[in-house]
């Protein structure tokens, strides 16, 4: 392929359609009238000798060649704004600049107060919206139109159009009412199999199966989930004074045994850690001010 004889502008277009999955919303968004993007998404099918698009009842959605190309062509044309935007940077302190994150309950508590701490001291004219996350897909979706900057949480999906960094390698711990965890003797897998769970489950639903109760499975073993709750921090407070017993987070876990009053004890079973990611879109590398709310999260998290 001769790279002379593309219209590189065609690439652009390419984004933009993959990122609105909608010809108007994609032509206004690089400033094109519809018929001009009607007709650059037909150069594109001819240069690609690819569909790229096929209209659906619920939108255009991308072939497979369109998501194998989102990447490379998106990282290319980020590769280019840095090589062209002016030098500017950005000043925290003087800022005033707004930023909207999506965050699992689990980023709401170990890493937003720290990086709420930093803000107001780095940049106390700088505001934030911090969003749940409730659908992962959707959340995904809003970062990739621009509407949030960030997420943060734990197994968040993949897109080509979003970078991926880990914040946290997190384990499993149990929590018990003090009373009844044996002095801090470590629970055996038998006791910890036999006793009645409290789970917290945010879709309402049990949870199950979990990597819990995979790690269970396969050692013969199933536990009986006596409370579900819809709320992480109400987890420890429905242990405390019962005989249940909870699996968390250790970090969540730990930030909690002392207002709660349990006792936190390791897990009697392997199971593997898991990551706290932050997501971001890649056209954030572009802006000062993303770039350094991606690293004040960084940071946030580490400490």
């Amino acid at each position: 392929m001769n790279l002379a004889s593309i219209d590189l502008n065609l690439l652009v277009a390419f984004e933009a359609l993959i990122e609105e999955r909608h010809v108007t919303r994609a032509a206004g968004r690089i400033g094109l009238a519809q018929p001009s993007m009607s007709s650059a998404l037909r150069r594109l099918r001819e240069l690609f000798d690819d569909e790229l698009f096929l209209r659906t009842a619920s939108g255009m959605q991308p072939t497979e060649k369109a998501l194998a190309l989102a990447r490379p062509i998106g990282a290319a044309l980020e590769q280019i704004r840095q090589a062209l935007a002016p030098r500017q940077g950005f000043e925290p302190a003087t800022s005033n600049r707004r930023f909207a994150v999506a965050v699992t309950d689990y980023g709401d508590l170990v890493v937003v107060p720290t990086l709420v701490r930093l803000l107001r001291r780095e940049a106390p004219g700088v505001d934030l919206a911090v969003r749940p996350i409730t659908d992962a897909g959707d959340a995904l979706a809003r970062l990739e139109r621009g509407e949030l900057d960030a997420l943060i949480g734990g197994h968040l999906p993949d897109s080509a159009l979003c970078l991926r960094r880990r914040l946290i390698e997190e384990r499993f711990v149990c929590i018990r009412d003090p009373a009844r965890a044996g002095g801090g003797a470590d629970m055996t897998l038998s006791e910890y199999a036999a006793l009645p769970h409290a789970l917290f489950s945010a879709a309402g639903g049990d949870g199950l199966p979990s990597a819990i109760d995979i790690a269970l499975d396969q050692m013969g073993l199933r536990r009986r989930v006596a409370v579900t709750l819809p709320h992480v921090v109400a987890v420890p407070f429905a242990v405390a004074g019962t005989d249940l017993v909870a699996t968390m987070a250790e970090r969540v876990a730990r930030r909690f045994a002392a207002s709660a009053g349990v006792a936190v004890l390791p897990l009697p079973c392997e199971v593997a850690a898991f990551d706290i990611d932050l997501l971001h879109a890649r056209r954030a590398l572009a802006d000062p001010a993303l770039r350094w709310l991606m690293n004040a999260i960084a940071t946030a998290a580490a400490d």
